[in-house]
């Protein structure tokens, strides 16, 4: 059975369209009008073998923060609903990730309970891209999976590789923590819900 969902997020600002198979194979069609921001959500697809279609229209002549932000929370919605009853999934997973000079290490709890840390630093601009808003978007993810994400960028001098880092390291361990484990009946929780 397909784990999968779709969601539509229409705001003032925004207007965004998820559809999101979590067993796939990392195929992928993005167009969010942010080039730098659509490379990114590339790569997490295809890392996390997501197979992931997303549009999305926003005020990005303000600047890129709402559209980015409620890309999030819609992704973060469409992720909930794929996953259905959590049954037999792992629940937890982490990934360490090189990305040429950077290194980035993420870890994921599907607990319930929404909770984000990011720690090391992503700050500036590249290919026209305000990297500030990178954390808005795990943040609101977070929230809206109502999930755990522990991102810490170590280390590394190009802020591009440091961005590609993070976004590979939360797929891989996003990856993980959906699998199923034939030895795990019902949800992997002493309390029975997740």
């Amino acid at each position: 059975m397909a784990r999968s969902a779709s969601v539509k997020r229409k705001t003032n600002e925004t207007s965004i369209s998820v559809s999101w198979e979590l067993d796939g194979a990392g195929t992928y069609t993005i167009a969010t009008g942010i080039p730098f921001f659509d490379h990114m959500l590339d790569l997490f697809a295809k890392h996390g073998l997501f197979d992931l279609k997303l549009s999305a229209k926003g005020d990005i002549d303000v600047d890129n923060h709402h559209t980015v932000e409620d890309i999030g929370i819609a992704m973060g919605k469409a992720f909930r609903d794929a996953l259905g009853t959590m049954e037999g999934i792992k629940r937890y997973g982490s990934a360490t990730v090189p990305m040429d000079e950077a290194l980035c290490m993420a870890a994921i709890d599907i607990s319930g309970r929404p909770a984000f840390v990011l720690k090391g630093r992503v700050k500036g601009s590249t290919g026209g891209f305000d990297v500030d808003v990178v954390k808005e978007f795990l943040q609101a993810f977070a929230n809206e999976a109502k999930i755990a994400v522990h991102v810490n960028l170590l280390y590394g001098t190009n802020l591009h590789h440091k961005v590609e880092a993070v976004f590979k390291a939360f797929a891989r361990a996003l990856k993980d923590a959906v699998e199923k484990d034939d030895r795990i009946r019902g949800v992997l929780s002493t309390k029975g819900v997740l």
